[in-house]
């Protein structure tokens, strides 16, 4: 008796579902593999414009971004897009999924203004056409918030993230590692506002969520002691918050690689930790690690790196190389105003930072 034989669209839709499947388990790398044979299949089988193509597109955009190459996100993203002009539920669901994914592109590339622009327009669509306590509601809302956050704009992330904690959680339940998600962002928020206290709650309870469902080893879990690590370290506990910056870099470099993003914010926050422990050697080579790798991801001119050359100056100041860290100043006052504008927290404080060197030059 002959075995039958799978179709080769069929094989391809298991790739994809598998590289989906890997993907939540954290392998990203071979995820990745199995969604660009699936990719090479459909586009062999299917029409161009087949909408199925679009799917397995976003899939590697992500599959992308997650490991830091943003610009061939943009591309995946983009190419699916224009894949995804039909009607119907099916495609509708996918575009949503897809400006979504496209947003939160544009906020990792520190173009705020665009990455709003495609939120909104994502929201509009979604609400107009899904229940207003769709999930795909609730993931565009999550995004936005972040958004906000920083942009500097607290008093809308906060409403935003609550409303789409509670779509997540009618929905899912209060365990569900998605929901986990949210109270990682509310912790965020709590903390990048200046009261870490009242967002340790928060970050504690996303790490717990996270871990007993994805286990100790997944990077999202990382991405979650590390922020708890953040809000311990902003109170002054530092041995707790090392042990857990350790952690998250243990499982960042083993599934992201050496130079990755995950990697330059702990070396960021550890240098912060040296400098503040009064170890000036220890954090401006942590500094400078942090700093190459942001260089190399984001760019000179990003926010995001931005806040290491910041960070440097602060602590070149410190120790009276006046010269060095008046130039650092300058280049991220420069990419804060160009970037967030004049009001934004990250400005002002350092444009206070380098008034404050100028002025102690003149004594």
């Amino acid at each position: 008796m002959k075995t039958a034989v799978e179709s080769p669209v069929a094989e391809a839709r298991r790739l994809h579902e598998r590289a989906l499947a890997l993907h939540g388990e954290g392998r990203t790398a071979e995820a990745e593999e199995l969604a660009r044979q699936a990719f090479t299949v459909l586009a062999g089988q299917l029409d161009s414009d087949d909408p199925e193509i679009a799917g397995v597109l976003i899939t590697l955009g992500g599959l992308r971004e997650q490991l830091g190459d943003l610009a061939s996100a943009e591309g995946f993203y983009r190419s699916a897009l224009r894949l995804l002009e039909g009607e119907g539920d099916e495609v509708l669901r996918m575009r949503v999924q897809a400006l979504g994914m496209f947003a939160n592109l544009r906020q990792a590339q520190g173009r705020y203004g665009a990455s709003e622009k495609l939120y909104l327009r994502a929201l509009a669509t979604a609400e107009a056409a899904f229940a207003p306590d769709d999930l795909a509601i609730a993931s565009l809302l999550n995004g936005l918030g972040v958004l906000h956050k920083y942009q500097g704009r607290y008093d809308e992330a906060g409403p935003v993230y609550r409303r789409a904690l509670a779509i997540l959680e009618a929905a899912l339940g209060p365990e569900h590692p998605e929901v986990a998600s949210l109270y990682h962002n509310l912790g965020g928020l709590e903390h990048a506002r200046g009261r870490a206290a009242e967002g340790e709650p928060w970050a504690r309870r996303s790490v717990e969520i996270r871990e007993r469902a994805l286990g100790a080893d997944h990077p999202m879990v990382a991405a979650d002691k590390a922020a708890l690590a953040a809000i311990l370290d902003a109170q002054g506990r530092y041995e707790e918050a090392e042990v857990l910056y350790a952690e998250a870099l243990a499982v960042f470099e083993r599934v992201y690689g050496p130079e990755h993003y995950e990697l330059a914010v702990n070396f960021n926050n550890l240098a912060a930790i040296r400098q503040a422990q009064g170890d000036a050697g220890k954090a401006e080579d942590l500094y400078r690690r942090a700093l190459a790798i942001k260089e190399k991801v984001l760019g000179k001119d990003h926010p995001d790196t931005a806040l290491t050359v910041h960070n440097m100056a602060t602590l070149l100041a410190g120790l009276g190389r006046a010269e060095e860290a008046e130039a650092l100043y300058g280049r991220a006052l420069a990419a804060f105003e160009a970037a967030l504008g004049a009001e934004h927290p990250h400005t002002g404080i350092c444009r206070e930072g380098l008034e404050a060197l100028r002025g102690l030059e003149k004594t």
